[in-house]
């Protein structure tokens, strides 16, 4: 497969980090570079992860002039046609979105080893000279929202909806917890497993179930399937917390806050790198000391409960506190009360 020699148009160095993303430093790319995302099979629309990427992608397209396009999974079995498609219209780099790609797209950088590819949320073939991973700490999200969910919480019951099984996604669940858990260890925290990323139904069924047991807040780490939850949670007039990236704007009066992982700044970088010729690969962690995570600071949150887990993030910072994003971790601190692993 024949590839565009990267042109040496820019002398700057790009500033890597999540600050001055689309500065007026920059030199647009007028389209002399592509940048193709994946999705996994939540699609492009998912409210979570993969619509923010495409909202990262778009932004750069305008700011940058980097020509971005994306191919939608409708099932596993697309992951790997969908990436060819990409190499086969010399996309300067290829993005899976999701730790469901990572086989996929580590098969695809072995084929084509002049291929820049990038993967989110998978470190697993981060020796691959072509791949780029991208991490982020997700349970010092997850824990700053389960500690406002834990000073929120009227009922000392709360639930949470996991979208599938993974190391990646126990993360969450770890987090969150031990967030409950340092802020109010009377919480008790009701947790199910949808198994699923697209099915909004059986997310507002969990929910549902959750509310009719007492919860009144539910945290979702489940993309599409999430919006069951909100959903559940905004006809039940309790809070629900979001994922990803901000999700108020789904349920204004319900929403409370959101576990931010900042996939769409991390896709515009990605798109700053190709155009400097500065594309790192390896692995790359995005966390709090970044900016690569966070939590939505919404109206809904009280004075006192912002105040406290703004301390709490300071800790985070500070060392002073160290989130558990392990079983092992998490048993040590808190014993087996996360029962979704």
């Amino acid at each position: 497969m024949l590839k565009r020699i990267l042109t040496a148009l820019l002398a700057a160095t790009m500033i890597f980090s999540m600050v001055g993303c689309g500065s007026s430093e920059d030199v647009a790319a007028d389209g002399d570079f592509k940048v193709g995302m994946v999705t996994s099979v939540g699609g492009v629309n998912d409210g979570s992860y993969s619509q923010s990427a495409w909202e990262g992608l778009t932004k750069a397209e305008k700011e940058l002039g980097v020509e971005v396009t994306y191919l939608e999974s409708k099932t596993d079995a697309d992951y790997a046609s969908n990436i060819e498609t990409l190499v086969d219209e010399e996309y300067d780099v290829i993005m899976g979105v999701g730790f469901q790609l990572a086989d996929a797209i580590a098969e695809a950088a072995e084929t084509y080893p002049d291929q820049k590819f990038v993967i989110i949320d998978d470190s697993t073939y981060a020796e691959l000279p072509n791949l780029a991973c991208l991490m982020f700490e997700q349970a010092q999200a997850s824990y700053l929202v389960g500690y406002i969910a834990g000073m929120t919480t009227e009922s000392d019951n709360i639930g949470f909806v996991l979208g599938m099984v993974s190391p990646v996604m126990h993360e969450f669940g770890y987090g969150f917890t031990a967030g409950v858990l340092a802020a109010n260890p009377d919480a008790k925290v009701q947790m199910a497993n949808a198994n699923s990323f697209v099915d909004s139904a059986i997310g507002k069924s969990l929910a549902t179930s959750m509310i009719t047991d007492g919860a009144d807040v539910i945290f979702h780490a489940a993309a599409g399937t999430g919006l069951g939850v909100i959903e559940a949670c905004k006809e039940s007039d309790i809070y629900a917390i979001g994922v990803d990236f901000d999700q108020n704007y789904l349920a204004p009066e319900h929403v409370i806050t959101s576990a931010l992982k900042k996939v769409n700044e991390v896709a515009y970088i990605v798109c700053e790198q190709v155009i400097n010729d500065s594309f790192k690969t390896g692995i790359t962690v995005y966390d709090l000391s970044n900016e690569g995570v966070g939590y939505a600071d919404c109206d809904l949150i009280s004075d006192e409960v912002r105040a406290a887990v703004e301390d709490v993030k300071a800790q985070i910072l500070a060392g002073e506190i160290v989130v558990p994003k392990t079983q092992e971790d998490f048993e040590a601190l808190y014993g087996d009360v996360y029962t979704l692993d």
